[in-house]
Parts: structure tokens; sequence; C-alpha cells
């Protein structure tokens, strides 16, 4: 329940005055709707319509002796015309309350979203290596809305709890034994309910471990949608998909089994208890027939409050995992939090390397209990204005490397020096991520046109500032040929477009932005000879103006570069120029030449 109340806390914090006003809304509402039922029938007696004895019914006799003071003689029209008045004043109540309501719940979660979002965007590299997207794609869409349903549930049992108090209050008033007598009984009923809200929040629980990996799972199977096809996965992921579907039917209705039961128990027990109410009111306590068909006209509408406030509270409690998951959340990158992610950065404060990078006596590790490092000993000076290569095989440090030097990651000891000063400043390290141009292995593009996607690096671009990128990045002879040109919507991730057209879009985007660190992960590697040359011609043009950084497995890339790094097991083994390096007959760079052999020597 704590993770509850720290929601509601901050929705107290979110809407102030509007979440007392909402209560008083719903304090008139309840009192209307009470005294509305509480008069008609005495009111009707007034008039005659009813035979019942109505003097000594409280705040009716005092209605009739305001009515004679003012000479008004009370008649059908009248008494229904009252009725019509306090019913509609209570609608039109009830409407502005749900309407502030809604607004009240709606900033909440667009709030809630919005802290969400900016925390995980602000979090650091490492809390994103530990976590599948498709968890933050579960909590973002599925358990930001359980959050939501758990909130007005909140909100709706205190506007059914003040209802059913007011309720309560009048049939004490009337009749203060038989209402004592009822009150015990739901009083025994309400904690046999217990064990329903045990079940249900159980089954929450479960309810958020499904969805969680129902989440995941589309999201794998989607991502690598071409290599099931190709390889005719179709039906072992149906079967996945069946079995698991069923579990999540299974846990909805047994969900619905001990909702529906609990309500069963609640209307029978209703009906037990109104046949024992009247015997006792007429049979022993003699209660008089008016104020008897006033008690129970009160509870028949009372009744119906418990059992959905039982309802509301297993709902509730099902949804009490969701508020735990988020909170979870957010401790989690509150924790991993980046320094940089409590700063804005201002407009163009970007770093214009004098000197170059320094990795000066690096250790990395990911898991700090583990005894393998991905780097160690790394000892290296990027130059500026300098094209540095770095190669090695597969899992040789590479990519680690890369996000040591653009400060997705800090090593765990020794340091890295931008013009000799510690990137760990939070102003420094923003600087540099302002300076930097990255372009992956995979290319990262929304499904938009190829415009939008460009001028995500820069977004008062002109057009022939981004037909100059492309031309830069060899693409602007396919992009002509497409049909809508800069404005053609290329897909989800750019499928509509091939390997190579992608990379070259990202590139031309890095390029866009104009960095002064240019960072290449592997992104040639789809390029065929021709562009990959034009790619060399205009990386040759840049030299000199920025710093370039390149991993490459395709050697033929880097010929040009004045610094080649070569990496094993995440030490840095060779370094060197090109020609050096290949002359060195028992180095590793000259094995990994001979690989190519044909192509590159």
């Amino acid at each position: 329940m704590k993770d509850l109340i720290y929601f509601i806390r901050k929705m107290h914090g979110i809407a102030g005055f509007k979440l007392y006003l909402n209560l008083c809304m719903i304090l008139v509402i309840s009192i209307l709707d009470g005294i509305g039922i509480y008069l008609i029938v005495p009111l009707l007696g007034v008039i005659g319509l009813l035979q019942m004895d109505v003097s000594g019914v409280p705040l009716v006799s005092t209605l009739m002796n305001f009515a004679e003071s003012w000479s008004l003689q009370l008649n059908l029209p009248m008494v229904l015309a009252f009725y019509i008045a306090m019913v509609g004043g209570q609608a039109f109540l009830q409407r502005s309350q749900n309407l502030l309501n809604a607004s009240i719940l709606q900033r909440f979660i667009r709030k809630l979203r919005m802290e969400t979002y900016q925390g995980l965007l602000h979090a650091k590299w490492e809390f994103f290596l530990r976590h599948r997207k498709s968890d933050f794609n579960h909590i973002m869409m599925n358990e930001v809305g359980r959050v939501n349903q758990g909130t007005y549930l909140c909100l709706q049992i205190i506007s059914s709890f003040v209802f059913t108090l007011i309720q309560i209050g009048l049939a004490l008033w009337l009749a203060p034994m038989l209402t004592l007598i009822v009150l015990m009984s739901g009083g025994v009923i309400a904690l046999f309910g217990r064990r329903f809200i045990r079940r249900s929040k159980r089954i929450g629980e479960q309810t958020t471990e499904l969805s969680k990996y129902y989440f995941a799972g589309i999201s794998e199977h989607f991502s690598g949608i071409k290599d099931i096809k190709s390889n005719r996965l179709e039906p072992s992921h149906m079967g996945w998909f069946d079995r698991l579907t069923r579990r999540m039917e299974h846990n909805f209705i047994q969900f619905n089994k001990i909702n529906s039961l609990s309500q069963m128990i609640y209307r029978l027990s209703s009906v037990l208890l109104v046949a024992g109410f009247v015997y006792l009111a007429l049979g022993v306590l003699h209660t008089p027939a008016e104020q008897l068909l006033m008690i129970v006209l009160i509870f028949s509408r009372l009744w119906p409050r418990f059992i959905s406030i039982q309802s509301s509270t297993e709902q509730l409690v099902s949804n009490l995992p969701a508020f735990r998951a988020m909170r979870e959340l957010q401790a989690e990158y509150e924790a991993d939090r980046e320094l940089a992610g409590s700063i804005e950065m201002k407009k163009g404060e970007v770093l214009h390397l004098k000197q170059g990078i320094t990795c000066s006596d690096v250790n990395y590790r990911y898991n700090s209990s583990s005894p393998i490092y991905a780097l160690r000993d790394i000892n290296l000076f990027i130059p500026v204005n300098r094209m540095t290569a770095i190669v090695g095989k597969s899992g040789a440090g590479k990519s680690t490397l890369i996000d040591l030097l653009m400060g997705l990651i800090q090593p765990e000891n020794g340091e890295v020096l931008v013009d000799g000063l510690s990137i760990q400043d939070e102003h420094r390290l923003l600087s540099l991520r302002g300076s930097i141009g990255y372009v992956a292995q995979d290319p990262f593009l929304f499904n938009e046109s190829i415009r939008d996607n460009l001028k995500l690096a820069a977004p008062e671009a002109s057009d022939d500032e981004l037909w100059e990128a492309l031309r830069f990045s060899a693409s602007d002879e396919f992009v002509h040929r497409l049909p809508q040109g800069l404005d053609t919507v290329i897909g989800d991730r750019g499928i509509r477009l091939s390997g190579g057209e992608r990379q070259r879009i990202v590139l031309a985007r890095a390029i866009l932005k104009r960095p002064s660190i240019l960072v290449l992960d592997e992104a040639t590697s789809s390029l065929d000879s021709e562009n990959e040359q034009r790619i060399q011609e205009a990386l040759e043009q840049l030299k000199g103006s920025m710093t370039i950084i390149v991993i490459a497995h395709r050697l033929s890339t880097i010929r040009h570069a004045d610094q080649v790094i070569v990496m094993d097991q995440g030490r840095v083994i060779q370094q060197g120029g090109y020609q050096q390096l290949s002359q060195d007959h028992k180095g590793t760079f000259r094995q990994l030449l001979s690989y190519q052999t044909g192509t590159q020597m």
C-alpha cells in the first residue's frame, strides 16, 4: 500500500486545490442524493398520496412548519418540482465533478508519463544494458495505464465511502438500533471479503509478470520477423504465443471468478439481511411502518455501494503490482541517473577539441562482481583533427572503448581526459556529447520521411543543407529517385530502404549536425565498393577539420587512417600507422589483413 500512498501524494502535489474541490463536490452530491431519497416518500405522505404519519419524521416536520409560515399549500406538483430540482442539481454537480475528476487524473498521468520518460532518457548507459527495451515499452504502455486505472479506482472508492457514510448517518438518525444491527452484519461480511482481496492481489502480480513476458516476446519476435519467415519458424512462435495467451486468458478468468463470487455473496447476504431486518423491525422492535419503509429504501441504495466498494477494492489491489513496478523503475533510474541529466544543455554549447582525447590506465567491466574486464590497462591518445581507426576481432572491446570515449560509460579505474580535463565533469560531458556525430552499425531511423529523420540532428537546416549532407554520404542519387524525394516515408526503422541506404542516411544526419568529432561504428559495412570509395573520399576531405574515429572490420576503409589501434580481449596490443602495422608479420593486424587477402594486399 505504501506505493499507492506515494502516488496519491504525488497526485495531491500535482492537483492541489482541485483535489480538495473534487472531494467537496463528492460530499455535496452524496448529501443531495441521500436527502432526495429520504424526503420523497414522507412528502408524498404529507400530500396524502401515502397513508403514513410524517409528523415525527426528522426534517420533514421542519419543512412542513416552514411551508405553513409562508402559507404554502403543498401539493403533488410542488413536491415533484422540489424533487426534480434537487435531483437535477445533483446531476449538474455530478457532471462537473466527473469532468474535474477526469482532468485531475489525466494531468496526473501525463506528468507521470513525462517524469518516467525523462528519467529513462537521463539514466546512464549501463542502466539500458541491464534491461530489455521491451521492459520500458511494458512500463510506458501497460503499467502506466494500470496505475491510471488504480488511481481512478482509489478516487471511486473514496467517493463511494463518503456516500456510504452519509447514508449510514441518515439511517442512524432514523433508527439507531436497526442500523447498528445491519452495520454489524455488514462488518462480518466485509471481514469475510478480505480473502477475495488477498487472492486478487496475487492474481494482479501474475498479471504483471505475464504482461511483461508478453511485451518482451512480441517485441523480440517482430524485430526478428525476417529470420522467422526465412527459416519457416512460424509454427514454433505460434505455439509460444498460444501457450502465453492461454495463461493470460486463465489469469483474467480467475480474477473475474473471484470478483463475481464476492459480488454474488454480497447480493445473497443483502437479501437475507433485508428479510431478517424486516422481521426484527416488525416482529421484535415494533418499528413504525413509515420509519421502516424509509430505512429499507435507504439501505436498498446503500447495499449496492458496499458491493461496489468491495469490487473496486479487489480491482485496486490487483493493480497494486503496477504501482510497485513503477516505483521500482523510478528508484532504479534515479540511482543510475547520469550527472548530465540534471542540467539543461545550452544551444550551441559544443566542445571544440584543441589537443585530443586521452585514456590513462583505464579499466572497465560491466559487472563489478565479475572477474572479467571488458577493457583492461587502456592507454591511448586520439589526436585532434586526425583519423583514428580501431580494429580487432569480434568481442575485442572496440565498441566498449567507443562508449568510453563518448562518455556513455565511466571507467572503473583510470580516467578519460579531453584536452587534459576529465569528462566526469557534467558540463564537459554534455559539451562532449554535443560535439559528437555518431553513426552506429545498426542504423536508427524513425517511421517518418527522410526529411524528418535528417532534421532530428538540425531542425533549422534548409533543403540545400540537407542535400549537401546527402551528397557527402553518397545518398543524393537514390533519394532523388524516390517517389517523394526528401518527403518519402521510409517505414519502421527504415525498412523500405536497403541496409546500405539506411547507413548512408544516418551518416548524412551525423554530418548535418556539423560535429567536431565523427564516430563511425562499422558505418560502411553495408556499402558496396563504389559507395564505400565515395565515403572514403568524403572522409579524406574532412580530415584536418574534425576528429574522426572509425571502428572497422573491412580494413580497406581505414587505409588512410593516421593511427590504427588494434585490440584483443579488452587490451590495446598494437598502435601505429596502417603501413607500419601491415609490415609487422608477427602482429595481429597483419593476421587480420591476411584474412582479407585479395582485397587488401
